[in-house]
């Protein structure tokens, strides 16, 4: 599989326009009917088709149980009648009900998840988490007769390392089973520990590559800064990468930002949009301010130069 085919498709799915996955993670959490319908229904508005969620979202908010977000995504889908028009990604394996990736728990979670959902088939489905109680073979069998029974059309894996990716596509290989197409890390501008084994693996095995924690919790928009702290659920996690890399980063972004006259949030997902292996970068809006920076990052071209300098500063 070439790497421009690889930035195109995931298997049968076609990103080629629509270089940006929609994360779901704040529907239903942070984010309420409402707010949630509005980004999504300006997502697509403007092209966007990809949204990924999860079974465990949001299970860590208080008086939640997991599944608050497919619920959102179904109810969204229900008044609005656009199935056709969204690629919906979900996962499997830490919903506090639906542990693991035995072959009765794939089954049972992925039709839970089809019925918060409120649809037949999920495009892309993902083994969220490894789980080392269950054989590599079991896993993937599970995976592939989903996708034989219609329920799934595509398979991920999410936070795999390179072994455990080899041992998958082995066991596909030698018992005929559908391959994984996709594979989702940490990654970003500030988190580059992806760039090693794991893309090399990715290149191996022609998966594309869709990175959460694009916008690393939010600091790579730059609204964590020296002596500022907004009120967010991710303000601990992001100022933590307010060091001197992180502030090289910024500063940079901000140059590049101003350069072009676009949100500082634009630049750092036009630059691992364009890193070898990466179909689309996952981020988040909790309403649609917030979702203009992410949308012109999918037409944001950085020159060769401009790109080196970010990958520089962030080194």
């Amino acid at each position: 599989m070439t790497p421009s085919t690889i930035t195109a498709h995931l298997g049968s799915l076609d990103l080629a326009n629509a270089p940006l996955a929609l994360g779901g993670n704040v529907f239903g959490w942070t984010a309420d009917d409402d707010a949630s319908f509005g980004v999504l229904d300006a997502f697509v508005r403007a092209g966007g088709r990809m949204v990924d969620t999860a079974d465990a979202y949001s299970a860590w908010a208080p008086g939640h149980t997991g599944g608050e977000s497919e619920a959102t995504i179904g109810r969204w889908l229900e008044r609005g009648g656009r199935r056709d028009d969204v690629v919906i990604a979900t996962k499997v394996s830490r919903h506090p009900g639906f542990p693991g990736l035995s072959a009765g728990n794939v089954r049972a979670a992925a039709e839970a998840s089809l019925q918060r959902l409120g649809t037949d088939h999920v495009d892309l489905y993902y083994a969220h988490a490894d789980d080392p109680d269950t054989p590599v073979a079991e896993a993937a069998t599970a995976f592939s007769r989903l996708v034989e029974d219609g329920l799934v059309r595509e398979i991920g894996l999410s936070n795999y390392t390179p072994e455990r990716i080899a041992e998958w596509f082995a066991v596909a290989e030698a018992e005929g089973l559908h391959r994984p197409v996709a594979l989702q890390p940490l990654y970003n501008l500030v988190e580059r520990g992806f760039e090693g084994a794991s893309r090399d693996a990715a290149q191996r095995h022609g998966l594309g590559v869709l990175p959460y924690s694009a916008l690393a919790s939010g600091f790579l928009t730059g609204a964590y800064r020296d002596g500022v702290a907004p009120d967010s659920p991710r303000a601990g996690r992001a100022s933590r990468y307010l060091d001197e890399r992180g502030r090289r980063v910024l500063a940079v972004l901000d140059d590049l930002a101003a350069t072009h006259d676009v949100p500082v949030a634009s630049v750092a997902l036009a630059w691992l949009r364009s890193r070898p292996t990466v179909v689309a970068p996952i981020a988040s809006a909790r309403h649609t301010e917030q979702l203009e920076a992410l949308l012109t990052s999918m037409t944001l071209e950085l020159a060769p130069d401009e790109l080196e300098h970010l990958t520089a500063a962030s080194a």
